[in-house]
C-alpha cells in the first residue's frame, strides 16, 4: 500500500520544492522505493536540487500528459544521490516536468486532461512499485491541485509566518478538510531565528486547528547552497537536516 503525500503552498518563494526534495530523500535513505512528481507544470524547479538541466531531460511529465510515453518511461533513477545513507531497498526517482520554454508555453496554451494526472500517479505507483509518491505541487489553488489534494492521504502546507501566506494558507486547509484529506499538516519555513519558535506554534495551530510538523528557521547555510544539491543529505548534522529529519520519521507514522 503507497502513501501519496501532496507538499503544496498558497503562494510561491516558500520552499515547498526543496522541502520535498529534503523529505523524498529521507524517506529513500530509510529503505523505501520514493518518487517524486514536479506537477508544478507552469514553473518546475525541484529537478534542479538533483543536478538536472534542460539537456538532461530527455522525457518529462509534458510528454506523458501529450501521450508520448508511458509516465514511467519519464522517471529518472536518482538513486545515486542518497550516498552511503541509503538503506538495503532504497529508491529514489523523479519525475521532471520541461524546462523547455516552448512545452511550458504549450501547457499554458493548451492546457492537457487532467485526469490523466491521476492514472499517472496509479500506474506510476504500480510500474515502480512505490512506498511514497510525494507531488511537489503548483502554488495556489487550481484544477490540478484540487487532483493531488483529493488523492492525497497527506498533505503538507508550506508556509511563511508572513500575512499573505497565512491568510492564503487557511483557505487551502479549509479547501483539504472539505475534501476530507486523511491527513493536514503545516509546515513553517523561513522563520527569523530570533522569534520564539514554541509561541509561533502554538499560535498557527490555534489558528488553523491543523497540526504543526515542523519549523525551519531562515538559514543562511540553505541561502548559500544555492540549490546545488539536498541539504540534508550534504550536510546531516545540521539543525536544520535533524528538524527534516523528524517532519519525515512523523510522516513514517501516519
Amino acid at each position: 500500500m503507497s502513501t501519496i503525500i501532496s507538499i503544496h503552498s498558497y503562494r510561491g518563494g516558500t520552499g515547498k520544492s526543496n522541502s520535498t526534495a529534503n523529505l523524498a530523500a529521507l524517506l529513500a535513505c530509510e529503505g523505501y522505493r520514493v518518487a517524486i512528481v514536479d506537477t508544478d507544470i507552469q514553473s518546475p524547479g525541484i529537478h534542479v536540487l538533483f543536478g538536472f538541466d534542460e539537456e538532461r531531460i530527455r522525457l518529462s511529465l509534458n510528454d506523458y500528459l501529450w501521450g508520448k510515453c508511458a509516465i514511467a518511461d519519464a522517471a529518472y533513477d536518482v538513486t545515486p544521490t542518497l550516498g552511503e545513507r541509503a538503506k538495503p531497498g532504497s529508491q529514489l526517482f523523479l519525475v521532471p516536468s520541461s524546462v523547455k520554454l516552448m512545452d511550458i508555453s504549450r501547457i499554458i496554451r493548451d492546457r492537457y486532461d487532467v485526469e490523466l494526472l491521476h492514472l499517472g500517479f496509479q500506474e506510476l505507483i504500480q510500474a515502480l512499485q512505490l512506498d511514497y509518491l510525494l507531488l511537489d505541487t503548483h502554488p495556489g489553488l487550481n484544477e490540478e491541485t484540487l487532483l493531488s489534494l483529493t488523492l492525497s492521504d497527506i498533505v503538507l502546507l508550506v508556509l511563511r509566518p508572513d500575512q499573505q501566506d497565512f491568510q492564503g494558507t487557511a483557505v487551502t486547509v479549509d479547501v483539504a478538510n472539505r475534501l476530507q484529506v486523511p491527513h493536514v499538516l503545516l509546515l513553517l519555513n523561513k522563520v527569523l531565528p530570533h522569534y520564539d519558535f514554541e509561541d509561533l506554534r502554538q499560535k498557527v495551530i490555534a489558528t488553523y486547528d491543523t497540526p504543526v510538523a515542523g519549523i525551519i528557521p531562515l538559514s543562511e547555510d540553505v541561502i548559500d547552497l544555492a540549490s546545488n544539491g539536498i541539504f540534508s543529505l550534504k550536510y546531516p548534522e545540521h539543525p536544520l537536516s535533524q528538524i527534516y529529519l523528524q517532519i519525515s520519521q512523523q510522516l513514517m507514522q501516519l
